[in-house]
């Protein structure tokens, strides 16, 4: 049990029990200033028997019954020598003067030990006190975290503040981890603590000085937790253990709800994906199915009808073959077989391999090129086939979404340590509440969705390309309207080292 010190205590730091020649040499010292007070007043037996026997009393309050005891023997010596005749002898002369001595000895031990008795149930009191105020103390911090891994991580430090002890060690079962206040724990003690754990049981050795009770829940072992010094009572180690295997359960009840909650988020997400994917893919075979049954079936279409039959199919055969394609790009990215082939490579080139590849798409466009990127550059190391993904993407979602004849510029730059690429438009812009969303698969924002068809993953494939090459994405939109897509990939100027 942690000591306690009350003011009174601390009056008498000399004498908090009886230990050190010091404590007694207070008592004698006491004993004989209060004679000579007694003795320089003249006082009458009486008087100097209730004054002997309050001293005593007010001891055993603070210093215990032993030193109390001695205090009681020295008073009655001087009691018998200067206030019961013959005086300065330590004869009795009559019954009565032994029937006063034997008296005042037997106050002395019986208020001796109900003093003792009080004292201790003051300290008890006190001490019960300051257990329930930690262990409060303790509750209160627990109910602050919302994280319950970071909870367990620093349970052993709040421990070890709020009990100030001088180490907590804490080991949990099904993680097989240890946590603890300290930064040195060694092999022992962790063998000694997971030992505990697994055979429950609470009177297992522990190496050093160190004290540990097994945790459980019911009959499931939790852990073990061990700390120095072994001040903590046996009803405050039950408690704090209690509390310790509570947090430590609801850490594991909560991994697994949120392990089942992924689980079948992940299988709706699965679900609804397909459902997507094949509405995508049944929306342009509707309409080539469509034209086709028409051209087949209405034998006296004119000429234009069956251009206008046949631009339909063509059409829906590219949406439907762009389907595909984003559809299979996305598996290989989500199955990480997309592998990064880094090469040295000028990022304008990059640029105008991408606007050559997409010129069918941005043949109603203006495109420019900024002229800060210059040929003169040092070449810098990026996989060119996946950036030019990149690229492609972005340049036909702008072509989709900006009027003909609008302007869509490019450019590049190196900052610090990344290079940059910038596509920007001059069509209507990103909706606010879309800006947070586009990157996400199959998420198309209402105003896309009224202006183009779309399967809704060419952002989330470009982002997933860029994550994959270290880099990431943004979109914003510009001051004078129309939207700016900016991304980056790490900036390497020299060929990198190819690990072994």
């Amino acid at each position: 049990m942690i000591s306690v010190m009350s003011p009174a205590n601390r009056l008498m730091e000399g004498l908090p029990d009886s230990r050190g020649a010091l404590h007694w040499a207070v008592a004698t010292a006491l004993a004989g200033a209060t004679t000579f007070v007694l003795t320089s007043l003249n006082a009458n037996s009486a008087t100097a028997g209730m004054v002997y026997l309050a001293l005593v009393v007010w001891s055993a309050t603070q210093a215990g019954i032993i030193l109390s005891l001695y205090l009681a023997l020295l008073c009655a010596l001087a009691f018998d020598y200067y206030f019961l005749p013959p005086y300065h002898t330590l004869r009795l002369a009559t019954a009565g003067q032994w029937v006063e001595m034997l008296t005042f000895l037997a106050c002395c031990v019986l208020v001796s030990r109900v003093a003792e008795r009080a004292r201790k149930q003051t300290e008890q009191a006190e001490q019960r006190r300051m257990d329930v105020e930690r262990l409060y103390e303790l509750s209160q911090e627990l109910m602050l975290y919302d994280d319950a891994d970071a909870l367990i991580r620093d349970l052993p430090r709040l421990i070890d503040r709020i009990f100030s002890l001088d180490g907590v060690v804490l080991y949990v079962y099904e993680r097989d981890q240890f946590y603890a206040s300290t930064s040195e724990l060694p092999i022992s003690i962790q063998a000694s603590l997971r030992a505990m754990a697994q055979s429950r049981n609470p009177t297992l050795a522990i190496p050093g000085d160190m004290t540990a009770r097994p945790l459980m829940v019911g009959m499931r072992p939790i852990g073990a937790m061990g700390w120095r010094p072994a001040e903590l009572s046996l009803e405050v180690s039950t408690a704090v253990c209690a509390q310790v295997s509570i947090v430590i359960a609801r850490s594991m009840a909560l991994e697994a709800t949120a392990r089942s909650e992924a689980a079948r988020e992940g299988e709706r997400l699965r679900t609804a994906l397909i459902d997507s994917l094949t509405h995508e893919l049944r929306t342009p075979l509707t309409s080539i199915r469509a034209a086709a049954t028409t051209l087949l079936q209405t034998a006296e279409m004119d000429e234009e009808g069956r251009r206008d039959m046949a631009a339909i199919i063509d059409e829906e055969a590219t949406r439907l073959d762009t389907l595909v394609g984003d559809a299979v790009e996305m598996a290989e990215i989500d199955a990480h077989v997309v592998k990064v082939r880094l090469g040295p490579h000028h990022p304008r080139a990059l640029l105008d391999e991408a606007v050559e590849e997409s010129r069918k798409a941005l043949a109603k466009h203006r495109v420019t090129i900024a002229q800060k990127t210059e040929e003169s550059e040092d070449p810098v190391w990026y996989d060119k086939h996946l950036l030019g993904r990149v690229l492609r993407h972005l340049l036909e979602n702008a072509a989709a979404y900006s009027p003909a004849g609008s302007h869509v510029k490019l450019s590049s730059r190196r900052v610090k340590d990344r290079l940059e690429f910038a596509v920007e438009d001059d069509g209507p812009g990103i909706d606010a509440a879309d800006l947070g969303l586009i990157f996400e698969k199959f998420y198309r924002g209402q105003r896309r969705i009224s202006m183009k068809k779309g399967s809704g993953m060419g952002l989330a494939i470009t982002r997933a390309i860029l994550t994959t090459h270290g880099g990431g994405i943004e979109a914003t939109n510009c001051a004078k309207g129309g939207a700016r897509f900016r991304f980056w990939v790490p900036l390497v100027e020299k060929e990198p080292e190819v690990k072994a």
